[in-house]
């Protein structure tokens, strides 16, 4: 089971990283908060200090087309805000 999917890479993600030395992670929506520290530990070489997680909703999608009315849900993903060591950083934009 892949624990860590993608970075999530939004102003406010960016913020956090540079304010509270915080990075977030899309990760596996069956990954407990133990799994997910080990990862990234593993993955990155860095000291984990603490993991919060959330389940983002997906959003209704809709749109009128020439073939009609078309409407859709986004998928709802879990993510993960983890709090590293002070003067430790993980290089996000070489996973991508």
């Amino acid at each position: 089971m892949e624990i860590l999917r993608k970075p999530i890479l939004t102003e406010k993600a960016s913020l956090l990283t540079e304010d509270l030395n915080r990075y977030v992670f899309e990760v596996n929506p069956k990954a407990n908060k133990l799994q997910i520290k080990k990862a990234v530990e593993q993955k990155f070489g860095v000291t984990v200090l603490a993991v919060n997680t959330s389940v983002v909703a997906g959003k209704l999608k809709s749109r009128y087309t020439k073939t009609g009315f078309v409407s859709g849900r986004t998928p709802r993903y879990k993510k993960a805000i983890i709090t590293i060591k002070d003067g430790e950083t993980i290089d996000v934009y070489s996973v991508i």
